[in-house]
């Protein structure tokens, strides 16, 4: 199996959602910061990643069809480079919602005391160190960062292989660009902010 997307997309652009969705399209599993936390195995390639060091990304994704939400959103440009024929999509919403939904959830949660020293924590403050913004509790630097991301992907993906999504826009965006038909299925819709709070393992947090 190889990776079909590479989800360009920062966390709370609806990429919980989209992972479900991709999912059902392609008939494999997806890649989200929730496999992270099942597999702490992961973190020290995220963290070399975000070191700049080498990865293997075929093997990190082996047995994966899609990869969205953090950490694989920021280091979109590594994955596909990788995987060369896969789509790039690039989920957004306004940044002024996204900050509001970010700022009451990822940012928070991922600033937990308990999650300061552990292998997670380390992998997380590097990546908003080298990827993003480590001033997650700035408003206006975070949707700096965010806006920077997503002007980096646009200018930088072979518009060939971009596919610029919200969540709004349902399946059918989905489906043309990956040559699937839609679901009769309504679209999966998850991990809403009163969803992000219900309670979960401590290895990090939702996204």
């Amino acid at each position: 199996m190889t990776l079909r997307v590479v989800g360009a997309g920062l966390g709370r652009t609806g990429t919980l959602s989209l992972k479900l969705a991709l999912e059902k399209l392609l008939g494999a599993p997806c890649y989200h910061m929730f496999e992270v936390m099942a597999h702490p195995e992961h973190v020290p390639a995220w963290y070399a990643a975000a070191r700049g060091e080498p990865v293997d990304w075929a093997t990190l994704m082996q047995g994966y069809a899609a990869a969205v939400d953090w950490p694989a959103g920021s280091f979109w440009p590594e994955l596909a480079a990788a995987f060369p024929d896969a789509l790039i999509l690039l989920s957004t919403r306004s940044a002024d919602s996204w900050w509001a939904s970010a700022s009451q959830t990822i940012f928070p949660a991922s600033m937990r005391p308990e999650l300061a020293e552990t292998p997670w924590g380390a992998m997380w403050r590097e990546i908003c160190r080298t990827r993003f913004t480590t001033a997650l509790g700035d408003r206006a630097a975070s949707i700096a960062a965010y806006e920077r991301h997503n002007a980096d992907v646009r200018a930088r993906a072979p518009t060939a292989r971009l596919l610029e999504w919200r969540a709004s826009e349902g399946w059918t965006p989905l489906c043309r660009a990956l040559g699937v038909a839609v679901p009769a299925e309504p679209f999966p819709h998850a991990n809403s902010r009163e969803e992000f709070f219900v309670p979960h393992g401590a290895s990090g947090p939702r996204a």
